[in-house]
């Protein structure tokens, strides 16, 4: 009788002194999740530009990216454009700083000339899309306020609903996040600019396991005011591949090795 009360009474106590996590620890488990996983990630990457009119134009490019070490740690990103004819052989690079400005720099074949993206510049459009230079890397967990709003599910989901605010005033007042609860992704994503307006949605459109990591390889990014948006599909997804540190330098900026970029 005693031990089956001291078991009872261990029980009561673990669930009374169990700590829900945070807003932020929400955010920070959703961000190594969809920014994170493996040590290293590559993929083929279509982008598809459609206008209001249905006009559409196409992107294709390879995407790398290695982790540094931990989750919320430092990374290095690059990016090789295939089509059109306009971008082809143009490189991005990133070298993501988490707590400080990232370093980004774009190659343009037509100049020859690699040009350094300035830090304010993070949340323009990258190369014409829905997408904004932020967007492609990630946003630094520090940079904003979280608050839970609600916990509903979305499709089939349940989800943790969060608001985002940024500390330092920006190109939107607030994004409102669903995140899975069981695979901790960003399902769907809305921003709102200073109005309280909504312009812009992400939807996480198809999630698959790869390598046993889900991973979302079709996503939208739609922009309400113009009713532009940006259809992303990732293909030949491929995780620890050991994508090599001397890769992320202006010499292969100029030159990428073929063995990675195709």
């Amino acid at each position: 009788m005693r031990r089956t009360l001291l078991i009872t009474l261990t029980f009561v106590f673990i669930a009374c002194t169990a700590r829900a996590a945070t807003p932020e620890e929400i955010m920070r488990e959703s961000q190594g999740a969809f920014l994170y996983q493996g040590r290293d990630f590559k993929a083929r990457v279509v982008m598809r530009l459609i206008g209001a009119g249905g006009g559409e134009r196409v992107r294709e490019l390879t995407m790398l990216r290695k982790n540094s070490g931990k989750t919320g740690g430092d990374q290095k990103y690059f990016i090789y454009f295939y089509q059109p004819a306009d971008v082809k052989d143009m490189t991005f690079m990133v070298y993501k700083y988490p707590g400080k400005d990232d370093d980004r720099w774009l190659f343009v074949p037509a100049l020859n000339m690699v040009r350094r993206i300035a830090a304010q510049d993070k949340n323009s459009s990258f190369v014409g899309s829905d997408f904004t230079y932020e967007d492609v890397s990630g946003r630094d967990i520090e940079d904003d306020t979280y608050a839970l709003v609600k916990e509903e599910k979305l499709n089939a989901s349940d989800c943790y609903v969060i608001k985002s605010m940024p500390k330092a005033a920006g190109d939107y007042a607030y994004k409102v996040s669903w995140i899975d609860k069981t695979n901790h992704l960003p399902l769907k994503e809305e921003y709102y600019d200073r109005q309280n307006e909504l312009y812009r949605v992400f939807i996480a459109d198809e999630i698959k396991a790869v390598s046993g990591i889900p991973t979302i390889v079709k996503r939208t990014m739609k922009n309400l005011a113009s009713g532009h948006r940006t259809e992303t599909e990732f293909k030949k997804v491929e995780y620890n591949t050991g994508i090599e540190d001397s890769l992320f330098s202006e010499r292969f900026l100029k030159m990428p090795p073929k063995n990675r970029i195709e």
